[in-house]
């Protein structure tokens, strides 16, 4: 016996098998979803801590005393390398090889110290730590400068976490320790890389400086 096939039942069976799964359904709605978050959170910039930078005027040797902590902030958005001194806690303009102590371009930190520097200074990436419980800093373990086709250190290359979304840098939590170029030491904590109106390259730290050059950083060190 011969079945006969309505028309419209062929019609009916051809669009279901054309129809989506619920399961499809579900994946294309949330990769809506996904999306749509990704793009509000690219939307929401966050607006980053800002501090105005110093510039170099008649800086003063503070002696050999603990000083700090101390807050300054280095503009370095420009072609080069801005020198940090902290023995006179400022920014010093065409320096003797010994008379700077960071350099600061952008967002690289160097110290005055390694291959084709005059210093014998380092970083030390102390992790996590707190800046005003700090009592003392290691006497050894300070990377000097790595030389290259960009010259890094790698103690401060990575100090930053970057958004993806945001594009903004946000200074991670770590304190490091520094060896001077003449063999004294500092510590500092990066608070922020903005200028006001959120111009990035403008590096702000939070610091301590040892300028009787022992590890002491209590107040009989």
């Amino acid at each position: 016996m011969t079945t006969h096939h309505h028309p419209i039942d062929g019609e009916r069976r051809t669009g279901s098998s054309l129809r989506p799964s619920r399961t499809a359904i579900a994946i294309i709605g949330l990769l809506v979803i996904v999306a749509l978050i990704f793009v509000a959170s690219s939307l929401r910039r966050p607006t980053p801590l800002t501090f105005y930078p110093v510039s170099a005027v008649n800086p003063q040797e503070v002696g050999e005393r603990l000083v700090g902590p101390s807050v300054v902030t280095v503009d370095g958005r420009g072609n080069g390398p801005v020198l940090f001194d902290f023995s006179s806690g400022s920014v010093v303009e065409s320096p003797d090889p010994l008379g700077w102590d960071l350099a600061f371009q952008r967002f690289t930190i160097l110290a005055n110290g390694g291959a084709g520097f005059a210093g014998q200074g380092g970083i030390l990436d102390l992790g996590i730590a707190s800046l005003d419980s700090l009592t003392s800093v290691p006497s050894n373990g300070y990377a000097p400068n790595t030389p290259g086709r960009e010259v890094s250190n790698v103690a401060t290359a990575e100090w930053y976490e970057y958004s993806w979304t945001s594009h903004v840098l946000s200074p991670k939590s770590n304190i490091f320790a520094v060896r001077t170029a003449d063999g004294r030491y500092a510590v500092f904590q990066i608070l922020s890389y903005y200028c006001p109106t959120a111009q990035a390259g403008c590096t702000t730290i939070r610091y301590q400086y040892q300028g009787a050059g022992g590890t002491l950083f209590d107040s009989g060190g």
